[in-house]
């Protein structure tokens, strides 16, 4: 079994959804007692979140890159950024390391591919539903249309996601704010919706929404990641 290197922290509550997911589908697949072999940096997000507030984006890239070369170091065969977001220094990270980075917008769009999906409504952090990073990938890369919704939804869902989400908050009257947004869309043209922050699954679990589904990135990144464990499927 190979080893997975996962930078995570950003934040606590989705990092832990990655470490179970990864030994749950790791267990099923194996049986008996096994589990994910796994390496863990994991960050205090307070200092990451001012960073992404305040523009340095570099500075980001080099804090994650020695994160990677570390688990690289310590025995990782690939690594996985757990956050949407972080991807955006996704390219500074690979060419930091020799060992694969597995992109997260990669297993979403897999996903995507997988229902016969054209046209995502994306749904994240102002930074991945404003910057090009992601969509960039899904449009250019994967045929996709990407639509993302307008400026003060995005404050919207940005704010639940940092206020809420990040210290474990789960309110219904927000729940209700995001399905809003979600149905607009899916009138719209919207055929699924990308939950493209690793905290929305924990507010939005549905698998379909108003008809259209929901690709739940955390899982989609789980899953790629544990295919790539188990390619060697000896402990």
């Amino acid at each position: 079994m190979k080893t997975i290197g996962i930078i995570g922290g950003m934040s606590f509550e989705s990092t832990i959804e990655y470490y179970r997911i990864l030994n749950e589908m790791v267990n099923e697949r194996l049986g008996g007692l096994h589990s994910a072999k796994i390496l863990m940096e994991s960050y205090d997000f307070d200092i990451i979140a001012n960073l992404q507030e305040s523009g340095e984006w570099q500075k980001l890239g080099e804090i994650l890159s020695s994160s990677a070369k570390k688990l690289e170091n310590t025995g990782a065969d690939y690594i996985m950024i757990a956050t949407n977001t972080m991807h955006s220094v996704a390219g500074a990270v690979q060419n930091s390391i020799s060992i694969p980075l597995i992109h997260i917008a990669d297993a979403a769009a897999k996903n995507i591919k997988e229902i016969d999906c054209k046209t995502v409504l994306l749904l994240g952090t102002k930074y991945t539903m404003k910057e090009s990073f992601y969509t960039k990938k899904l449009v250019g890369e994967y045929g996709l249309n990407v639509i993302v919704p307008d400026e003060a939804e995005m404050d919207i869902v940005h704010n639940i996601i940092f206020d809420e989400l990040c210290a474990g908050k789960v309110l219904d009257d927000s729940r209700q704010k995001i399905l809003e947004i979600i149905e607009k869309y899916k009138n719209f043209g919207a055929e699924c919706v990308v939950l493209g922050c690793t905290e929305l699954p924990n507010l939005i679990n549905d698998k379909l929404v108003f008809g259209i589904p929901v690709i739940n990135t955390v899982y989609s990144h789980c899953r790629a990641a544990a295919e790539e464990a188990l390619k060697t499927s000896c402990l």
